[in-house]
């Protein structure tokens, strides 16, 4: 007798979820990609015949829904704890004896030993074995809930086999692999945008996107490592607990290693620091836990970590090569950045043969020429950077490199704004500009034009057939076809993508007309609050900051921005095109970013980024930026060479966070 169509599905869902686990978190696929996606089609098939059969934790739902006006902020079951940091051997044995003293044990102690995942902590709720919510670590109190987003990870299970009754929090880590990365970036590259410092960076922004469906297309996988619930749920040792999760289906990275004592763990560590890039994901260090948890709640904690934990950061690889020349680069911005051109050299993985380095600052405070012997790295282990020179005594040098006075690509005149490090081309023409405008325009994450990369761009800008991106959607197949390499159907399909973009969310158009320090996440917001471009352009300063995660540094480059005659004719231009311009206004509940209500000052240069990108950052996250220090100030921002705000905040009591600690906060919000 055949099968009812309800005991169908649930055989269909049970078998997808048993290739998605042997797919995503074993790596080690049953059946081909076709067999797969012919499941998925007849569970698609059977539930739209049949709607009443559809589930929450159906594999067709993990991705459903309109995207969302803001993320809420929930509190976690427990706080979720940073943990303390050993950068070298006697460091990691100095924890040991902390641990052995503490229980008193004079032999050795057991740990567990994990590979320390360079993501972004997750906590996922689970009831009766069903996924109900998923948060982000926030302040370790509580969090985003990014619910909708953490059900695209189809390396979690929407359903635990065998799961416990009642709720539990699992904790894990989200993270990008290495090819997924790769690839974002170089669709980042061919579209004009800075890079992606790390994956840890990428996974943590597209966790943070409003639009599940975009978040499903970066292909984010998770590994699980902790539960929080009742102590009849949990096992007695780590060991067991990793044991426990991969039994209900949960994700758990394979290489960790039962350690009895700390000279296993230190071979651990060093076993790993060669052989983690060879693993497809990015791994910074080795976490060391206590294995018993009954002596974990003897140890307790401290007010900032965890007695039992540490983690173990493995040093970045430096190489020295020879830097050949420093050359200019112009974003679309506008942004003069400087790079170096390197004597090609092996590193971390891959040969570079160019590296940034930051700012003109950056380069005047390390002292860095052209022709000198330098030291590289790869911060994150994935952007080459220029650490500093390694020259001999007495060594001959060139002169000190010295930004130049005018653009390199359209030689108009490069200025400084005065709290900025960035210099920057004032030329709205600038072929570079334009170039890098046209990218970003076109790109996946704006108005997602397949097909109108790099080289297409340049050829269209040389031609003189594009002054500005509304000039794409007077295009015709007959200009196209006359470019080299476009034939007829190449042509008709890049007009057929020009066409279809005319559609495009107002939050895409937004994003995409590159305003400085608006991103995907805020061009959503906006979108959805004020509903239309004529409605965003029309908002002063003060209006503009009522609308969430938009403080003054944001607003001021929005009501700039609007405010060019240039722009505002772009604008124009793009309306009379017929894109789309005018959405709903669907905000209605303000959402609460991990830093709302809290304020910060700035003072001093940062070197990672400049003043106004730094207070974006706050921004973003929901948090406010002051230019003066006083009682009700957060923290204190301090760069090099600060100024009197230093001394202000000491004397009032207000935190000083350096660029390192302040790098911390922001990637963990």
């Amino acid at each position: 007798m055949s099968a009812t169509p309800a005991a169908r599905a649930e055989e269909l869902r049970r078998l997808i979820r048993r290739h998605e686990e042997l797919y995503y978190v074993h790596a080690a696929p049953a059946i081909s990609d076709q067999q797969f996606d012919a499941l998925m089609r007849e569970l698609q098939a059977l539930e739209a015949a049949h709607p009443e059969l559809v589930v929450p934790e159906s594999p067709t739902q993990r991705v459903g829904g309109r995207p969302a006006d803001g993320f809420a902020t929930v509190a976690h079951a427990a706080p979720m704890l940073s943990l303390d940091n050993a950068y070298n051997e006697a460091e990691l044995r100095a924890f040991d004896e902390r641990v052995r003293k503490g229980l008193a044990v004079e032999g050795p102690v057991d740990y567990v030993a994990e590979l320390k995942i360079d993501g972004l902590s997750i906590a996922l709720t689970y009831v009766d074995g069903r996924l109900v919510r998923g948060a982000t670590r926030g302040d370790g109190t509580a969090g985003e809930d990014v619910t909708t987003n953490v059900r695209t990870i189809r390396a979690l299970p929407l359903r635990l086999h065998d799961g416990p009754a009642g709720a539990i929090e699992v904790r894990g880590e989200v993270y990008l692999p290495r090819a997924a990365f790769e690839r974002t970036n170089r669709e980042r590259e061919a579209a004009g945008e800075p890079l992606f410092a790390n994956p840890r960076n990428t996974a943590a922004g597209a966790m943070r996107n409003l639009d599940p469906a975009h978040v499903a297309t970066r292909g984010l996988l998770a590994w699980t490592y902790q539960i929080v619930a009742d102590p009849a749920v949990v096992p007695p040792t780590h060991e067991a607990l990793f044991r426990q999760l991969t039994a209900w289906g949960l994700p758990v990275e394979p290489h960790w290693q039962r350690c009895a004592g700390i000279d296993a763990v230190w071979a651990f560590c060093e076993a790993w620091a060669e052989t983690r890039k060879t693993l497809p994901f990015e791994t910074d260090g080795v976490v060391v836990k206590l294995n018993d948890l009954a002596e974990r709640e003897r140890l307790g904690m401290t007010s900032k970590f965890p007695r039992w934990a540490i983690a173990f950061k493995f040093p970045a690889e430096q190489v020295t090569t020879e830097l050949r020349e420093i050359r200019v680069n112009v974003g679309r911005t506008g942004a003069a950045t400087p790079y170096a051109v390197l004597e090609p050299v092996f590193v971390a993985g891959s040969t570079i043969s160019m590296a940034t380095l930051h700012n003109a600052e950056d380069i005047e405070r390390k002292d860095i020429r052209e022709g000198d012997t330098v030291i590289i790295e790869k911060a994150g282990d994935v952007i080459p950077r220029v650490v500093g020179p390694k020259m001999p005594a007495g060594a001959t040098r060139q002169a000190p490199w010295v930004m130049p006075a005018v653009c390199p690509v359209c030689a108009s005149p490069l200025h400084r704004d005065a709290d900025e490090v960035v210099w920057r081309c004032g030329n709205m023409s600038c072929p570079a500009r334009l170039r890098r405008s046209l990218e970003h325009f076109a790109s996946r994450a704006a108005m997602n034009i397949e097909g109108l990369g790099e080289a297409l761009v340049d050829q269209l800008v040389t031609a003189g057939l594009v002054h500005d991106a509304a000039d794409l959607y007077a295009l015709t197949a007959s200009q196209l076809e006359a470019l080299e390499r476009m034939g007829k159907k190449s042509a008709a399909n890049l007009i057929a993508e020009i066409e279809r973009s005319r559609g495009n969310e107002v939050w895409r158009l937004l994003y995409g007309l590159g305003i400085r320090h608006v991103g995907e996440r805020v061009a959503q917001v906006l979108a959805r609050h004020l509903g239309s471009l004529e409605a965003i352009a029309a908002q002063s300063p003060e209006a503009l900051q009522t609308v969430p995660e938009v403080g003054p540094v944001l607003a001021q480059a929005i009501v700039e921005w609007f405010s060019d005659e240039a722009n505002r004719a772009l604008v124009a231009k793009l309306t009379a095109a017929g894109l789309t311009t005018v959405g709903p206004v669907t905000a209605t509940v303000e959402p609460v970013g991990p830093l709302a209500g809290k304020s910060y000052v700035l003072t001093g240069t940062l070197a990672s980024m400049s003043r106004d990108e730094a207070a974006a950052k706050i921004e973003a996250l929901g948090g406010r930026v002051s230019g003066a220090v006083s009682r009700k100030t957060t923290a204190v921002v301090v760069g090099a060479e600060p100024g009197s705000k230093v001394e202000k905040a000491r004397t009032l009591g207000v935190p000083l966070l350096e660029e390192a600690e302040f790098l911390a906060l922001i990637m963990a919000s």
